[in-house]
């Protein structure tokens, strides 16, 4: 199978991990995975927008934006893993409903999953869209780490969900984060063994 065909499927895995996370584990308990999940469910809580489309038109205003940025083949593969993550949430929240017992275990569970589905974007040429797309602009124009921005953006909207709805949000998501972020970095930088086939070679007598 060609590369490029590969890569897009690992997007696509990646992605439906992304929503699965958020739609089952992290929205129920209006726990944003990130800034663009925090203005979805803030939007989702003011003016009733559905999770799905709601998380699709955040990401698409920064795509619009980003493509004169990043290029088109970043922008378009994001696009899709956006795409992906956002109809997977619109379908699970609306047809799947889960008993949460545990509200600790769908914490790390989200967190986990979401890291593992951002991680293979980000391995694969993507990203998750988002907060990452400012965060990268103002780094780039003003030469501040994007890491510290994008810090202060997702802080920023954390703290305006938590005072919308509940002032514990922010303390989860800064947990969700912490989790799905060390997930994150663990799968971009795994590295697969390399196994070497044998090799018979004979000696001329």
């Amino acid at each position: 199978m060609n590369k490029p065909i590969i890569t897009y499927i690992l997007i696509f895995i990646g992605a439906i991990l992304q929503g699965l996370a958020m739609s089952l584990f992290l929205f129920p308990h209006d726990i944003p995975s990130g800034g663009a999940a925090g203005l979805a469910i803030l939007v989702n809580y003011l003016i009733g927008i559905p999770l799905g489309l709601g998380l699709w038109i955040v990401n698409f205003i920064f795509l619009t934006v980003a493509l004169k940025f990043f290029g088109y083949s970043w922008t378009i593969k994001t696009m899709f893993a956006v795409t992906t993550t956002s109809v997977t949430v619109s379908l699970l929240t609306t047809y799947l409903k889960l008993p949460h017992i545990h509200f600790f275990l769908d914490l790390l569970f989200g967190s986990i999953i979401f890291g593992t589905g951002v991680g293979l974007l980000i391995r694969n040429g993507a990203s998750s869209g988002g907060m990452v797309i400012p965060a990268l602009m103002i780094s780039n124009y003003f030469r501040y780490r994007p890491g510290q921005v994008m810090f202060f953006i997702n802080l920023s909207i954390f703290l305006l969900t938590s005072i919308v709805i509940n002032w514990k949000i922010v303390i989860f998501a800064i947990v969700c984060q912490f989790i799905s972020t060390t997930i994150i970095d663990f799968v971009n930088e795994f590295e697969l063994p390399s196994v070497s086939s044998p090799s018979f070679g004979w000696r001329k007598k």
